[in-house]
C-alpha cells in the first residue's frame, strides 16, 4: 500500500514541477546596487552639484564638467563641442537631462582613487556575461507577465537578476505598448516581459568620471559597445 502512495506523490510533484518551469525566469546572476561615491567627499559633493545642475537643466554647469577631450561615442565624434553639438544643448528637449541624472541615480564604484564609473550596472555588471544579451533587473519583486500588459498573467517574479533578452522578433498583440516592455527568456523556452522601467542594459550609457587636480570633469558619457 506505501509503495503505490509514494508513486502517486513522486508523480503528482513531477507533473506539478513539468508545469511550473515554463514560469520561472532563467536568471543568469545576481546583481545588486553598489554606490561607492559616499567613500569619496569631494567626489560625493560633485555628484550632487551635477545633479541638482541636470534637474535645472543648467547647460553652463553641465559643460563646466565635461573634460575638453570626453568621448562621446565609438565612432570618433569626441570633444566638449561635440558634446555639446550631439545632445543639441541649445536646443529646448535636450536628452542629456533625463540620460545623465538615471546614470548618476543608479550608483557606481571607484575604479581607483581618482576614476568613478556609474552606473553600477554597467561597473558591477558580471564578467563573461554579455551585455548585449542580458539585462539587470533593477528592483525586488518585479514581475515578468506573459504578454506586454499589466494585467497579464505573472509568470515569475525577479529581485535583482541579470536576465538573458529573448531573442528574435516578439510581436506586441493588438493594442499593446511594446516600447514599454523587454522580452526576456524564461526556462523551458518561453518569453514573459517585463516592464522596461525596472530593467536596464550594461551597455546603455555610462559615465566615466576623473579627479583631475582640484576638480572632477566628465571623461566618457557613452552607450552601445
Amino acid at each position: 500500500m506505501l509503495l503505490p502512495m509514494l508513486r502517486h506523490h513522486l508523480l503528482a510533484f513531477m507533473l506539478l514541477a513539468a508545469g511550473a518551469a515554463p514560469g520561472v525566469a532563467a536568471q543568469v546572476a545576481k546583481l545588486y546596487p553598489v554606490d561607492q561615491a559616499v567613500r569619496n567627499p569631494s567626489f560625493y559633493t560633485f555628484r550632487a552639484q551635477l545633479l541638482g545642475a541636470l534637474a535645472r537643466r543648467d547647460t553652463a554647469a553641465l559643460m563646466a564638467v565635461v573634460a575638453p577631450d570626453i568621448k562621446n561615442s565609438f565612432g570618433g565624434n569626441d570633444g566638449a563641442e561635440e558634446f555639446r553639438r550631439g545632445w543639441a544643448l541649445d536646443r529646448p528637449g535636450s536628452r542629456v537631462w533625463e540620460e545623465l541624472t538615471a546614470v548618476l541615480a543608479l550608483g557606481g564604484s571607484f575604479v581607483d582613487d581618482t576614476t568613478f564609473v556609474a552606473p553600477y550596472v554597467f561597473s558591477r555588471f558580471p564578467s563573461g556575461l554579455d551585455g548585449l544579451e542580458h539585462l539587470a533587473v533593477l528592483g525586488s519583486g518585479v514581475r515578468v507577465r506573459a504578454r506586454p500588459d499589466s494585467t497579464a498573467a505573472v509568470l515569475a517574479v525577479l529581485s535583482f537578476d541579470v536576465v538573458r533578452r529573448a531573442s528574435g522578433p516578439h510581436p506586441a498583440p493588438a493594442g499593446a505598448d511594446s516600447t514599454a516592455w523587454e522580452p526576456v527568456q524564461l526556462a523551458g523556452g518561453r518569453v514573459g516581459y517585463v516592464a522596461r522601467q525596472y530593467v536596464r542594459s550594461p551597455v546603455g550609457y555610462r559615465a566615466y568620471f576623473s579627479r583631475q587636480g582640484s576638480r572632477w570633469v566628465m571623461l566618457f558619457l557613452v552607450a552601445g559597445d
